[in-house]
């Protein structure tokens, strides 16, 4: 596959959503076809839905090639594996049993050939998580369904969400506010750090990067006036970051005065404490181009970072920005990580100097000894 374009696998996700309103809007535009081969992962029959539905005329459109298989991509075009031959109604607008199991096959499929390198990198548009099966998907979302499924070396994975140079990585991702202090701890922070670094390195190519990481309590705890995890869990983490593995991690920073200046400006990534700590900030700023990362993975995936949007779904309003913006992602992070293999996978063998023996000079006049 490495004289091919590389193919990108593209889950549907729910059927209800905006899903394939934002497939039609991203993968119609031929320049696409230029950079890779899309392979969706969805239904004939939901698409000729979707199509009907957003009124698209034979001449607004290129049909999809239709194929059962992986072993049938065929470069050049649009390629939609036919995941499931039931009839999954679709209901537009609503969370329902069949949205759900709709979402789930086609993810297990996409996955699947990822894994097995039939595929080069997943992108996975938006599911609503209530609507999944929950005997087969007791997940609280992609991230920790991959984390399962694809796990790297550590085990663990990261959420990080990216827009030009501005990346955002959560300590903690789907809990309750009441839920986030008691899973903090020291250890899980830097871990979350060293998971930060190695992405950062790895898949966005940056050399040492500089990671800003943000307090948990208003005012980074006013010593100690409004909380002490500050003093007692984050900053440990972060000076331990700092002598044990040479991680250029900074703060704790209040994440109100952080993301009211320019500072994220000077980071090459930001670690919140708790979702909508990081996120919150990051959409208001991104919210069309911003693309999900999960990073701690043997294999590549990305989305965009929006959900299902079942207000307007089939109603032509959806931005397409965050799915495109979301393969154009998954395809510079893919040769992100070949690049850093080639360059590691023959590392020069390492030279020992005794600095204590520098001025050592060799007596080039001795007789050599024999015995």
């Amino acid at each position: 596959m490495e004289n091919k374009k590389l193919r990108i696998a593209v889950s549907h996700g729910d059927i209800n959503g905006i899903s394939y309103e934002i497939l039609f809007k991203t993968f119609d535009e031929p320049m696409l076809l230029d950079l890779c081969t899309p392979v969706i992962y969805g239904s004939s029959r939901v698409e000729a839905f979707w199509r009907k539905q957003m009124e698209y005329n034979p001449s607004d459109y290129e049909r999809w090639h239709l194929i059962n298989h992986a072993e049938e991509i065929r470069e050049g075009k649009v390629n939609l594996v036919n995941c499931d031959t039931r009839e999954w109604m679709v209901n537009p607008g609503k969370a329902t049993p069949d949205s759900g199991e709709a979402a789930l096959t086609a993810l297990e499929r996409a996955t699947w050939d990822v894994k097995s390198g039939l595929c080069d990198a997943l992108v996975t548009a938006p599911i609503n998580k209530a609507a999944m099966p929950q005997e087969r998907f007791p997940y609280r979302g992609h991230t920790d369904y991959l984390q399962h499924e694809a796990a790297g070396e550590t085990g663990e994975s990261l959420m990080i969400l990216c827009s030009g140079r501005t990346r955002v990585a959560l300590v903690t991702t789907h809990l309750a506010i009441s839920e986030v202090t008691a899973q903090l701890n020291s250890n899980l922070i830097l871990r979350k750090v060293q998971l930060f670094e190695s992405a950062l390195i790895r898949d966005f190519g940056i050399v040492k990067p500089q990671i800003a990481v943000l307090a948990l309590n208003p005012h980074a705890g006013d010593n100690g006036l409004m909380g002490s995890e500050e003093k007692e869990i984050i900053r440990p983490a972060i000076e331990e970051a700092q002598s044990k593995y040479n991680i250029f991690a900074h703060g704790p920073f209040a994440a109100d005065g952080f993301w009211g200046t320019d500072s994220s400006d000077h980071f090459d990534g930001i670690l919140a404490m708790y979702h909508d700590q990081g996120l919150a900030p990051f959409k208001a700023l991104y919210m069309d181009s911003g693309v999900n990362v999960t990073a701690g993975l043997n294999i590549v995936r990305t989305s965009p970072d929006h959900g299902t949007a079942y207000d307007i779904a089939g109603k032509n309003f959806a931005s397409p920005d965050s799915m495109r913006r979301a393969v154009y992602a998954a395809i510079d992070i893919v040769r992100s990580r070949r690049n850093f293999q080639e360059a590691n996978q023959n590392p020069l063998r390492k030279l020992y100097f005794n600095r204590g023996k520098d001025d050592e000079k060799l007596d080039l006049t001795a007789e050599e000894n024999n015995d």
